[in-house]
C-alpha cells in the first residue's frame, strides 16, 4: 500500500511517500508530481518509504532529472538515495513542542 501527501506553497512543492512504491502505483505518483507548478522547488520525502521496486526506482530517478531534492531519515530511504544517486535536501531548523532544534541533533544558538 502507498500513501502520498502533496503540499504546495509559493516556493516549494513537497511530496511525502509512505509505504511501498511499486509498479502498480508508480505512474500515479508521477502524475501527482506533474500537477504542481514547474517553477517551484520539488522536495520528495522518502523517510517512510518501506519498499521500492524497479519501476518505483525509475520514477524516483525521473524526479531527480526534474531537479528534485530528497529527504531520507531512515537507513532504507538513505540506501535508496545512495543507490540511485538522489540528491538529499539540506536539513533545516525545525520546531518541536515549542522548542527549536536542529535536525542533526545540535542545539540552536541563543
Amino acid at each position: 500500500m502507498l500513501r502520498v501527501e502533496v503540499h504546495d506553497s509559493a516556493n516549494v512543492s513537497s511530496i511525502r511517500v509512505e509505504g511501498r512504491l511499486t509498479k502498480e502505483n508508480s505512474e500515479h505518483l508521477r502524475m501527482l508530481a506533474t500537477r504542481g507548478n514547474a517553477e517551484t522547488k520539488l522536495v520528495v520525502d522518502l523517510t517512510d518509504l518501506l519498499f521500492v521496486d524497479a519501476e518505483g526506482e525509475d520514477v524516483l530517478s525521473w524526479f531527480k532529472r526534474l531537479g528534485a531534492e530528497f529527504v531520507a531519515e531512515t537507513s532504507y530511504s538513505l540506501d535508496v538515495c545512495e543507490r540511485l544517486h538522489l540528491p538529499l535536501a539540506r536539513k533545516r531548523l525545525s520546531r518541536s513542542n515549542g522548542q527549536g532544534h536542529r535536525a542533526d541533533g545540535d542545539s540552536p544558538r541563543r
